[in-house]
Formats: structure tokens, sequence, C-alpha cells
């Protein structure tokens, strides 16, 4: 936690510098950048320049033709990525996107607005691309590639997370965040990753979760959780692992395994399939269903989703089964065709419940957990007490990547009003495709960037402090692993009282499972308000 007061942090000043902005050098500060990779972890996935190195030296041990290696890099990609190309010449600097950025709203550096930190690429292209470019340099917006150009694009492309709110307000549709990504691409070129990215790239890997859990662990995990399950339901669930035939895989972030409260959705998991009766397994080999790998390159990207494919085909499932994760579902959506699809080799979901076909995922053969519940619950699978949820009063926060990367807008929203009566929207302007990041995606939710973490998640949390102030709010809802850890830390920074809870575990709390005890807790051992004797307060759906 940052040793900053939060009326210290939210003292954010606004006003622009008076010099211009190439004249402005980076200053990098503590608090604000995590620890650059370390040598194993650029060696194990055969990164460029594995070397000791760290972000605060003067010495960033780069190969003598640094430049050269950029310069190429880049004009593979302007041929690779029609986007790219268009990306570099389009943008006319209206400002639009200037405000949107959770990190300028936060921290009030102007290189922070997504036109900004555009520029700082935008401009090396310039010189390096353009005829104006070359002929007038900075006249026309150019500038040459230096070492200190390549600090500042460091310090910034990794205070991005990638969350694509500029591009809702960009008039020209320009994706900011696939800037922010072939930054990123030409800075691993040179070893220049961070270690809370590229660490969890070479354990999954290595071991196919980011955490570097070894199959046993992850077994041991699971059946520790199901244990839970029985002393507070009296019901034993006996999940299994790796077993071939099965109908679907289930894959969920390995987070989800090991940190409160992450931990208590996984319980909701494995009770609802428990119910259900649900034919599924679990892989202790690809036991991850984030991708880190999407937050360095496209092609290391590639490799990690992969592996969920390849462990669907060994075990010979028909479909597979994802939980409450972010970037697993942007990737999916967004990439998963062009870098390893059609998975021809798996059959369209089908519910076997419901009999629903999930036409939407035709060709990934992937479902979303909040889109198979909101299915069951249309279709009364499920038998619910929603005043099982009385003693919450719960807002939701649409995740980044489900929401502006899939359009999962209303599927949870529906899951929540089934098995929830006290449910509390926050402004319209912070929620759906509008939705404000945590301030902790695509890699950064590290320790040692703590006051980074913080003023980016300030804007979220100023929209919950809004509905704890007026309806009395203290449960946010969402439906992502980073999500559940990050808004933890912020919330308890700037919203104290408000804690964070995944969609499944407000379900999991409202079912009534067959032959279960006469349950006095939910999950989390909060007591139910009927235990307690207290009478359920009604709410309102609409903020």
């Amino acid at each position: 936690m940052s040793n900053s007061k939060s009326d210290e942090l939210s003292d954010i000043k606004y006003t622009l510098p008076e010099e211009d902005w190439m004249d402005v050098p980076v200053q990098m500060k503590k608090g604000m950048y995590c620890h650059g990779a370390n040598e194993n972890s650029l060696k194990t996935v055969g990164f460029p320049n594995p070397r000791q190195w760290s972000s605060s030296d003067t010495n960033w041990k780069l190969p003598e033709n640094w430049q050269d290696i950029v310069i190429k890099g880049m004009a593979e990609r302007l041929e690779k990525y029609r986007s790219f190309h268009i990306f570099m010449d389009i943008c006319v600097r209206c400002g639009a996107c200037a405000d949107k950025c959770h990190f300028f709203l936060g921290t009030g550096d102007p290189k922070n607005m997504p036109v900004l930190r555009a520029e700082l690429l935008r401009s090396i292209y310039r010189r390096e691309f353009t005829t104006a470019g070359k002929l007038l340099g900075r006249f026309a917006g150019a500038r040459e590639l230096n070492e200190e150009v390549l600090r500042e694009w460091w310090y910034y492309f990794f205070q991005c997370t990638e969350c694509r709110r500029c591009s809702v307000f960009c008039p020209y549709g320009i994706d900011t965040a696939e800037i922010t990504m072939i930054a990123r691409e030409l800075l691993n070129l040179l070893g220049l990753n961070i270690e809370w990215i590229a660490g969890p790239v070479a354990n999954c890997y290595m071991k196919g979760n980011h955490l570097g859990l070894e199959p046993h662990t992850i077994t041991s995990s699971v059946e520790f959780l199901t244990d839970e399950i029985e002393e507070l339901t009296g019901i034993k669930i006996e999940p299994t692992f790796n077993r071939k035939g099965a109908e679907i895989l289930f894959v969920t972030p390995s987070g989800d395994l090991f940190a409160d409260p992450g931990t208590y959705t996984c319980m909701g998991y494995l009770m609802l399939f428990h119910e259900l009766g649900l034919d599924y397994t679990w892989s202790t080999y690809a036991s991850e269903g984030g991708n880190f790998g999407s937050f360095t390159s496209n092609e290391m990207g590639k490799r990690l989703n992969s592996k969920i494919y390849a462990e669907a085909k060994r075990l010979g499932v028909k479909w597979i089964l994802g939980g409450e994760c972010g970037h697993m579902w942007r990737v999916l959506n967004q990439y998963m065709d062009t870098w390893n699809g059609p998975a021809d080799f798996l059959e369209v979901p089908v519910s076997p419940i419901t009999g629903t076909v999930f036409e939407n995922a035709s060709s990934t053969k992937m479902v979303h957990i909040s889109e198979f519940e909101a299915d069951l619950l249309k279709h009364d699978k499920l038998e619910i007490d929603p005043s099982r949820n009385d003693h919450y009063k719960v807002t939701y926060h649409d995740s980044c990547n489900p929401s502006r990367g899939m359009g999962l807008l209303e599927e949870p929203r529906y899951v929540i009003n089934k098995v929830c009566k006290n449910f509390f929207e926050m402004p319209e302007h912070t929620i759906r495709e509008k939705t404000f990041c945590c301030g902790s995606g695509s890699g950064l939710n590290a320790s040692e960037n703590m006051e980074l973490r913080l003023r980016g998640g300030f804007p979220r949390a100023n929209a919950v402090k809004y509905v704890k102030n007026k309806y009395g709010v203290d449960m946010l809802a969402c439906i992502c692993a980073i999500d559940r850890a990050a808004l933890t830390t912020i919330m308890d920074y700037w919203v104290p009282g408000v804690r964070v809870i995944g969609v499944t575990e407000l379900l999991a709390n409202a079912m009534k499972m067959k032959g279960e005890n006469d349950r006095q807790t939910d999950l989390r051992g909060d007591p139910l308000l009927g235990a307690e004797g207290g009478d359920a307060e009604e709410g309102s759906e609409d903020a």
C-alpha cells in the first residue's frame, strides 16, 4: 500500500507544462513503474537480450545496434498490421481521448493522455517513415530515436492497461491499446520487459499457469476448497482432473485457486457444477485461462493460447467452459481465430442442461461462465433464494476486456438481479462500454508500482464511492480475476468498507443445493440476515 494518504494522491494538478512535450525529459518516479524482467524469465521463453538489469540503472545493457533493431521491428509491424499503419497516420490530435484515460485522470501527467502517449511512438514513425518527418523534423512532429526516448517509451507504455476506454470516444476509431501493444513488442525486442509480465509468461509456458503451480498443487488447492464447501453445506464434491472423454473442459485463472476473494468464486464454480451434475474436468496442464503473453507480443499470446486447445484435443472434450477472467476473454473473442483457430476438432457448445446452442461460440468453442449461468437462470434450472445475499448491497464493475473486448454487458447483470435483491448501478458514464479500468491490468498489478495502481484506480473508486454514499453499497461485483485482486486494494485505500466479489460467488450464496445443510453463513462465513434474525432490505436496481 502507498505511504501517501488518499487526500494527497487525490490532489491532482491538470495544468499543462509551459514547455513543449518534446522538451520535457522523462522523470522515472519510484512507485510509478515495475521492476525490469530478470534474465531467467527472458531466457525461458527465448526473449531477446536476456541479462541482469534494473530499470533504475543508467545503463540498461542494450545491444549496440538497438536503434536498428527497433526501426526494423517497426517496419515489419507496419507491413504486417494495416491497423498500426492507419493509427500512425490518421490521428488529428483532437483530444477527445485525453480526459478518458484513468491514468491521466489519476496523475494529471499530459503524457498519460492517450493521444500524447501515442505521439511518443508516432514521432519516431514520422522521422523514419514519412517524407515530411525526414525533411522537416520536429516541425512535422518528428524526432530521433535515442536512449531518452526509449526510457520515455518504457515508462509510459507500462502506464497503460490497454483497457481501450479511450477508443470508445475516438471519432476515428483509433485503438490506442494496440499502439501500446506494438510499443511493448518493440521494447521486448531489446529485452525491456517487466518482471511482472515476463515471470508469469515464463511460468505459464513451462507449467501451464502464471503462478508456476505443479499439477499436485493444483489438485490439492481445489480439494482444499471442496473441504470448505463440505463444511459449509454438508455436501462432498469430487471433481476430476485430466479425465479423458469428459464433455467439457473447464479453464479458469490460476489466481482463483489460491487467493481470496478469488477462492470464493472458485468454490462457486465447484458448487454449481456439482449441483448440475455437469460432465466436466479440470486440466492440471492447461491450468490458466489468463494470457499475460498478450501483454508482450502477439506471438507470445498465440503460444500461450494454444495450450488450452491442445489440452482440449488431448482430453477429447466436446467444448470448453471458461471462468471469470479478463484478458482470457479478450484474447478468445478478438484474437484466437487469427492465432490458433478455427477449433474445428471441437463441437459448437450446447448446454447439456438447457439445450441452448451457444452460436456466438461456434468458432472458438468456448463459453463464458456468465453466459452459461444466465442461460441456466433464464430456464429456471437452479433453485435460488436471493435473500441469502440480503446482507450485501451490490454494485457491478464492468471488467474492461469482457465488456469492451467482447460485449458481455447484460449477462452478468441478469445473474446478479436473479440472485441479489439489493443491486445499484454506478453512474452511466462509468459503466458498460464506458467502464473505468481497475488501474492494474495488462500486467501492472505488481506491488512496486503501487502509487501508479492507486492513481489509476481512482476514477473507478470515485464511482463506487458515489453509490456507497447514496445507497450504502458495500460490495463490488466483477467477472475478472485481476479485478478481484486489484480492486480489493483500490477499495481498501479509496473506499474503505467496500469489498469485492465474483458474480459466481453471489450465485453460489443464493443457490439451494439438493441435500444441503441449513446454511447459516455465506461462502465467506458472513452470517446470513435470516440466521441473525434480521429483516432483509429491499433495494433498487436503478441508480
